[in-house]
This record gives C-alpha cells, structure tokens and sequence, in this order.
C-alpha cells in the first residue's frame, strides 16, 4: 500500500463564490477556480486518510483514472497534498542578509501650518520651532541610496513633513540634484509628496507638475469631517482652504493621477459618504483610507466596534467598485484596488512592507528611521546618512519579525498578504513593532474573502477591466 495522503490545510484557503470554488493557494498567493475532479479530491482527502490506489479507486465511478493521476500530481506539487515529504518552508531564508534601499524619505520640515489633533508625528512642531533638513543631510541621504543599492535601476525620494513644502527651497534644490545625479549614474528616479494642500499655489502646482511628482492630498472628507480634526495651529477648521487648493490643484495637474489620503479617527465610519465627496465630488483620481486603532492619543482610536463597522463600510463600497468594474469603470477605492492588484499579481510579502528593506527615513538630523512614522520616537534608529547605515542591526530587526514561529502568522491563511501587519501599528500598541497586528486578524482575513469574491466576479464577468485598470499600474 502506497503514503497515506493528507491534505495540508496550512496552504490551502477555500472562497466560494456561488457556485465556484476558488483555491487561494497561500505559499505563492495564487488564485485557481476549482473544478469538479478537484473538489472531490480536496473533500475525500478530508475525510479518513487514504493511498493514491485507494483515491483512484474511491473515485473511478465518477472520473477518468489518468486525470486522477494528473490531477493528484498537480496538487502535490503545490504541496496542497502531502504523502509525508518535508514541505517547502513558505519563506526559505530565516534571516535578512541584505537589503536594498531604493527608497528614502526625507522628513524635510517637522514644522507644519496644521495641528491636527491625531497627528502621529511624535516629532511634530509648531511652524515657528520647526526643525528644517540642511541641505547636506539631504544630499548624503541620497548619496546613501546609490551607495546601499549600487544595482538598483529605479529610485524614489519621497518628501515628507510636517508639511514639505514649508521648506520648498530644499525640494527644489533636491529635485534638481536628484535629476542630474541620477541621471550621469544611469539610474532614473521618481519624486512622490504628501502635503495638506494649504501651501499650494498655481506656481508650486505647476513646478510638481513638471517634475511629475505622485502627490497625495491629506483630507478627511466633508467640511464637518474634515474639520473635526484637521484644523490650524489657531483652532480653526481647514476644509475650506483645503478643498479650494485640492480644487486648483486638480484642475492643473495632469503628469500624474492624485489620490486623497483620509485618516479614519474614532466617530468617523462612514467611509462611502467620504469617498463619494471626494471622488465624485472634488474629482481625485483615487481615495485610500487609514483606521487608526492604535495611535499615540488613545481618545482618536477606533473602538473595536468602529473598526468593525469601517470595514463593513469599506465592503458596501466594494460593491460599488465591483459594480463599476463590471461596467468598465473604476471608482478609485484604493483599498481595494491594491488587494485586487496583489491577489491578481500574486504578490507574496514576507515582510509586511519595505520598511528597513526598501526603504529608510531620514530625520532633519540625518538619523535612519525604519520609516516616516518612527521619526522622533524611542525605537532606535539604524545608523545616519553622515556615517553609515547599519547594516546588522537593521537585519536583525527585519529577521525577528521575518520568524514566523510560535506567532498566529506561521499558518494564518493571509500570511503572505499582511504578513503580521504595520511595524508602528504594532509599536503603538504592544511596544515591539515585530509584534503582529493581531487586533486586526479576522477583519482582515475577511477583507481578504471579500477581496477574491470581488476579483473573481471581476474576471468572469469583464477581465478586460484587470489589463485596462490594473496591469497600467505599474507605468504610473
């Protein structure tokens, strides 16, 4: 008698959509529809232990012996059933041996014109105390990336505050070094922005413009969202002059599309009303959202009872975006737009994002940052652009959340999708940012469901909309 055979759960995750069964296969993130043969063999397997002769023969009355064979062979190779072999670990390497920064943001002003109430930025300053990047720690945080990275083709300086363009001077400056030096080394390179608009004029809008900068606008929705929380130094709500500058801006701007970037606080949920203001609205390209469940100021943080009821908002306007899709249209729900991208690319992460990895933050000291939000926080940083990076202390770090052992990520079924979740977010709220996200876990895996029930429907009813609006991506 041959191995007994077993299924192996650990890589296998099921999503029915009516009446198809749809395989998530976990190690590679791959999405395959089920067939009837398939099916049957995960649902014997299921049940009582049996030999590949003893399979065949279980289900000769109903299918072909060869396709049986094949079938078999199919899944083992995906390792979705075992006859006992050692499996493939899911993430070969245990360590993080090298790193490739390609990515550097620079915190260019910890001044900013706002005070927003849930500001995370623990190095935050009133405009007049602003502590503003030099230009030389700027220049050598560049130097850092083609020193680092010497066989990265593509780059990306990313300007971030505060608010940056309260210290224009240094972007311009930066842009024009950036240009040059990267061109003479071969290399190209992108500069992305965040700002909150106020400083926006049609001379600045047009200098980004043509320098084709990825800007994202800091906005919370309507006027009485939006002025809940993000409001001046003086008190005052700031809608009105943000939504006037968002609307010059956008009316100006064409190299590249502009997205809205809203922070979820506590009290504010209803995530289809925002995003139909600021889509349909005020006309940004795209609209993404942050919960915050675990912010410095305890009293800005979702309730878990909130966070429940932001993703069942974000899963109504889910099904908004897959009505659209089906029509041919997409309604910049960035949220999701990412998960469809990630499910239809396979994107398998073992790290949770390229922080440490890809990408560093630079303090106005110079100090390396795992990235923007531990600026002016107690994690220790991970060298100075003046000296060096280092090196091992960094991959130490990335490998203590890179082990899966004995955490709920080792066999969790989006393990390779969230992988443990946001280093701050886990900082804030356990005090170890290897720690994973586990307050977020169930919401996510269904988030993940939803995600494959929509990109399923997607590619049965109009795959064009995936080659039309989500392989494009990658030029923008």
């Amino acid at each position: 008698m041959g191995a007994i055979l077993n299924l192996v759960e650990r890589n296998l995750h099921e999503v029915h959509v009516d009446a198809d069964r749809m395989l998530f296969h976990i190690p590679s993130s791959s999405l395959f529809a089920s067939d009837e043969l398939t099916g049957t063999i995960i649902d014997t397997l299921r049940g009582p232990g049996c030999s590949s002769d003893d399979l065949i023969q279980r289900l000769a009355s109903r299918f072909n012996g060869e396709e049986i064979t094949e079938t078999l062979r199919e899944l083992m190779s995906l390792e979705l059933v075992s006859d006992g072999s050692p499996l493939t670990p899911d993430i070969a390497a245990k360590r993080v041996e090298r790193t490739a920064i390609n990515t550097v943001v620079l915190n260019v002003n910890t001044g900013c014109n706002l005070s927003c109430t849930y500001c995370y930025k623990e190095d935050l300053d009133k405009p007049s105390e602003g502590k503003k990047m030099d230009i030389d720690t700027a220049v050598a945080s560049v130097e850092m990336l083609l020193r680092e990275s010497p066989d990265e083709e593509r780059f990306t300086v990313v300007f971030f505050g505060g608010e940056p363009l309260s210290n224009r001077k240094l972007i311009e400056h930066m842009v024009d070094y950036c240009e040059k030096r990267f061109a003479e080394a071969g290399k190209s390179v992108e500069f992305v922005m965040t700002t909150n608009a106020t400083l926006l004029n049609e001379d600045t809008v047009d200098y980004l413009n043509a320098h084709r900068f990825g800007l994202s606008v800091s906005i919370d929705g309507p006027k009485t969202v939006h002025d809940r929380n993000r409001i001046t130094v003086g008190g005052q709500g700031t809608y009105d002059v943000v939504r006037r500058k968002a609307e010059m801006l956008l009316s100006r701007y064409n190299s590249r599309p502009v997205g809205a970037r809203v922070t979820l606080t506590t009290g504010v949920t209803d995530v289809e009303t925002i995003w139909d203001h600021l889509f349909n609205e005020l006309r940004f390209a795209e609209v993404g959202f942050a919960p915050v469940t675990s912010g410095d100021i305890s009293s800005f943080n979702l309730s878990n009872d909130e966070l429940v009821e932001v993703f069942a908002s974000m899963k109504r306007l889910g099904r908004r975006y897959l009505e659209a899709a089906l029509e041919h249209r997409n309604i910049g729900f960035s949220n999701l737009h990412q998960l469809i991208t990630d499910i239809h690319e396979g994107h398998k992460k073992a790290l949770p994002c390229g922080a440490g990895l890809k990408m560093l933050a630079v303090d106005y000291k110079g100090e390396l940052n795992l990235c923007h939000r531990f600026t002016g926080s107690t994690l220790p940083t991970f060298g100075n652009v003046h000296s060096a990076v280092k090196q091992v202390e960094l991959n130490d770090f990335l490998s203590q959340r890179l082990d899966r052992t004995n955490t709920g990520c080792d066999d969790c079924q989006i393990r390779n999708l969230c992988s443990g979740g946001c280093y701050h977010e886990s900082y804030a709220r356990y005090g170890d940012a290897t720690h994973p996200t586990y307050h977020y876990c169930e919401l996510m895996r269904d988030w993940v469901d939803f995600g494959i029930e929509v990109y399923t429907r997607i590619m049965a009813q109009n795959p064009a909309f995936i080659s039309s609006y989500i392989t494009p991506r990658k030029a923008h």
